[in-house]
């Protein structure tokens, strides 16, 4: 798992880095399994669990969803554990059959929608995510998932309001702040990127995620150092280390970002350019 957890982090390195070598300009995500999208767009399962644990959840549940496929709350269950064991496109067919069934379950759209956005189709998500809240009830979580699908979009703008009317409902949340700060990255404007993740990490429920945000955004603007210490505080030194050193890699072989880079000595997951830079938290 440990190296899964670094191939991650070091694709979303890679990622971030490509798109503001390329200006934001969007990418076409790829067929391959994604490992996180945001920023996995996030496909990170809310509960933190075995890839193990998940595949026994995920049998257990698959009984209930055969016996019950019309059941909203299993169907969103069960997608949750495939998705656990990275059956993505698997987990956006059980939800799709149980929206046909439920079309006005809130609950359920907002999974199908975050499904959608982790297989990358974005379009499709939009619309669905748009029928799982409502305007005169919005849900701070769902706006979150909007924007993060807007930014791999590459409407970075749009997508700043999406998290901004988030923020005025759950003040301070730090996944919410986390997105919007790699947004700002995204937009080339570090600088803000960096004040809003300092401000994200700095929440006491603030997940590692946010801080490895912090580090890889600290790390883009020269300041390495600095990356493995942040980097330290949820990854071993070797661990930390290393992304850093990825992360050096990538900026030197770009030539002030102008050119993009070469492939890594070392194979790291690859997904859609996009797809790896935001890492959204549910």
């Amino acid at each position: 798992m440990i190296g899964v957890q670094k191939g991650r982090l070091r694709a979303s390195v890679a990622g971030l880095a490509l798109v503001l070598a390329l200006g934001g300009c969007a990418g076409t995500p790829q067929t391959a399994e994604k490992t996180e999208t945001t920023g996995s767009i996030a496909s990170n399962p809310p509960k933190h669990r075995t890839e193990t644990e998940w595949r026994r959840e995920a049998d257990a549940l698959g009984e209930r969803y055969r016996a019950e496929p019309t059941n909203a709350e299993v169907a969103i269950e069960y997608a949750q554990a495939l998705r656990g064991i990275g059956q993505r496109s698997q987990a956006v067919a059980v939800l799709e059959q149980a929206s046909i069934h439920n079309p006005q379950n809130q609950n359920l759209l907002g999974a199908y929608g975050r499904a959608l956005a982790d297989v990358g189709n974005y379009t499709q998500a939009l619309d669905v995510l748009a029928r799982a809240h409502t305007p005169d009830q919005p849900d701070w979580r769902i706006l979150s998932v909007q924007g993060a699908v807007l930014d791999q979009m590459g409407h970075h703008d749009e997508a700043r309001n999406h998290y901004l009317s988030a923020l005025r409902i759950a003040p301070n949340e730090p996944s919410v702040l986390s997105n919007l700060g790699l947004s700002y990255a995204l937009s080339k404007d570090l600088t803000k990127a960096e004040e809003t993740l300092r401000l994200a990490a700095a929440q006491p429920s603030a997940e590692p995620k946010v801080r490895q945000n912090l580090a890889l955004v600290v790390g883009l603007q020269g300041r390495f150092a600095e990356a493995e210490t942040i980097a330290r505080g949820d990854l071993s030194p070797a661990e930390a280390a290393a992304n850093v050193a990825y992360l050096r890699q990538m900026l030197l072989q770009q030539k002030d970002w102008k050119k993009p880079p070469r492939k890594p000595a070392t194979p790291v997951a690859q997904d859609g350019v996009k797809s790896k830079a935001l890492t959204l938290l549910d």
